[in-house]
């Protein structure tokens, strides 16, 4: 019986092994290249652009432009060095070794590191490349690769994103421990050591240099830059330190400040790490913070515009959320199950609500009774919407556990593409964290203030097929407990059944 041949653990054994991976390039820009490379009316320049969109063949056209037999060259800085070097023909043959697959037969983690690789590529061009103008190759194709050591590890083992992104970004376990449980070696480490095997630029090599034996100078450049409200003594500190301000000033940084900011942005705008890329970004460009990260979130809208894919997180939405909103945080534990005295009391009020005929006098005691059954099953945070007859405003009717303002709510259903859709016809959507990144961009900003959290319900009402009432609950944020959601589903059922017979009274 055959099995499953076991991850290399030493630097060695994963150099031997990551050589050996070939990286499937989307089957469109394979195509689109391969007629470029044939056309006679393309220039370098042309052929290099299109090739952006395959960072995997831009890594392949590199690493063979820096092979062993062109050793006494140095490495090419740039696609267009790169393709001068290979020649049309070659890079032809290296395109057509390179597997052809859909977009979506990729491994999304490693579609996700390349995009990550996008993202920084577009901050490095905006922030560094219109004031080092003859670098702009440099500094593009450099910030594009300087992850791509990492890029044949997730094509073959590409659990391993999913596994390191949660327990390092989502559970805070530090990140040399789980990468010596996931791989053995330190991945910086592993970074350097097929950087420097590949004979990719110079620059790449430079700054896992740095991250790995050199931090010290890193460390007093963060000191510096943390003052960042006061540029006056951060001038003074480096004027007292030449080799500071020598080091500060070189070209090769754009790669690893374009990297920094577009890899902690990945986790959070207002997490430590990114604010620490970001003050450092201000030092080297002296910049307030405030302008920096302006320009650093145009430039990431810019790249979202470019390269966002649905099934792929993007950075850029999350400049939607609450400043302090993390995607990826610690699971709190799942709410408790309501108290025997809780569904006693929930039990009460659907009772009430089935009633006929109706008891209610109007809607706002309809509504309060079913605020009341809708915490009584355990929702602590809760909001009841009425829409008007023409489905153009949402109006806040009740609300439990939620600021004083949520009752003077008003919501303009044509600015959510969720609303919109919950407003056509009865539905309900649950958010959690598999789902999150996708429906909550399209959430209005006041609903996201009022239920912070990864774990959401929404839930239209409708009389004779018409939507007439939108329920919001929660239970803190906290994960839902399975009868709490039962009981949810049939309190729903129960306000239906109440709007109906209000609705009908009299007749």
């Amino acid at each position: 019986m055959s099995t499953a041949k076991p991850m290399p653990r030493s630097l060695e054994s994963w150099i031997k092994h990551l050589d050996g991976v070939r990286l499937p390039v989307p089957a469109t820009c394979h195509e689109r290249v391969r007629r470029a490379l044939g056309d006679s009316r393309r220039s370098l320049r042309d052929i290099a652009e299109l090739t952006q969109d395959s960072p995997a063949l831009a890594l392949s056209l590199l690493r063979e432009a820096n092979s062993s037999s062109n050793m006494l060259a140095s490495p090419a800085e740039s696609l267009e060095v790169a393709l001068t070097r290979v020649g049309l023909k070659r890079a032809e043959t290296l395109l057509n070794r390179l597997p052809a697959v859909h977009e979506s037969d990729i491994p999304q983690g490693l579609r996700q590191l390349q995009l990550i690789g996008q993202h920084a590529a577009q901050q490095a061009s905006g922030l560094f490349a219109a004031r080092l103008a003859r670098l702009w190759q440099e500094i593009h194709w450099n910030s594009l690769l300087f992850l791509s050591p990492l890029w044949p590890l997730l094509a073959s083992q590409p659990q391993l994103f999913e596994s390191w992104e949660q327990r390092v970004l989502g559970k805070g376990e530090p990140a040399r421990k789980v990468e010596l449980e996931l791989l053995g070696v330190p991945l910086l480490t592993l970074c350097q050591a097929v950087a420097e095997h590949w004979r990719l630029p110079e620059w790449i090599v430079q700054g896992y240099r740095l991250l790995n034996s050199d931090r010290r100078m890193l460390v007093r450049a963060l000191h510096v830059a943390r003052d960042n409200e006061h540029p006056l003594h951060q001038q003074q500190l480096l004027d007292a330190d030449p080799a500071l301000r020598r080091w500060l000033t070189q070209p090769s940084n754009t790669i690893l400040l374009a990297n920094g900011l577009a890899l902690s942005a990945h986790d959070g705008w207002n997490c430590g790490h990114s604010l620490r890329w970001q003050r450092l970004t201000g030092l080297f460009l002296h910049l307030p913070l405030a302008e920096l990260q302006q320009q650093v979130h145009q430039h990431s809208v810019s790249s979202a515009h470019q390269h966002a894919r649905n099934d792929l997180w993007h950075p850029a939405l999350a400049l939607l959320w609450p400043w302090s909103r993390r995607r990826l945080q610690t699971e709190p534990a799942a709410a408790p199950a309501p108290s025997s005295q809780a569904m006693e009391n929930w039990r009460k009020h659907c009772a009430e609500l089935l009633r006929e005929p109706s008891p209610y006098a109007n809607v706002v005691q309809l509504a309060a009774c079913a605020r009341d059954a809708l915490q009584g099953c355990g929702m602590r945070r809760t909001l009841l919407l009425l829409a008007d007859r023409n489905h153009s405003r949402l109006l806040a009717q009740q609300s439990a556990g939620l600021p004083a303002e949520a009752n003077r709510l008003q919501l303009d259903p044509s600015q959510s593409q969720v609303l919109r859709r919950l407003l056509t016809q009865p539905a309900q959507l649950r958010l959690g964290p598999d789902n999150f990144a996708q429906f909550s961009p399209l959430l209005p900003g006041q609903i996201k203030e009022l239920f912070p959290g990864h774990h959401l319900l929404l839930r239209s009402i409708a009389i004779n097929g018409r939507t007439v009432m939108l329920v919001i609950a929660d239970q803190d944020g906290a994960p839902f407990s399975d009868l709490s959601l039962r009981a949810f589903t049939k309190t729903a059922q129960c306000i239906e059944r109440a709007l109906g017979n209000f609705a009908n009274r009299g007749r």
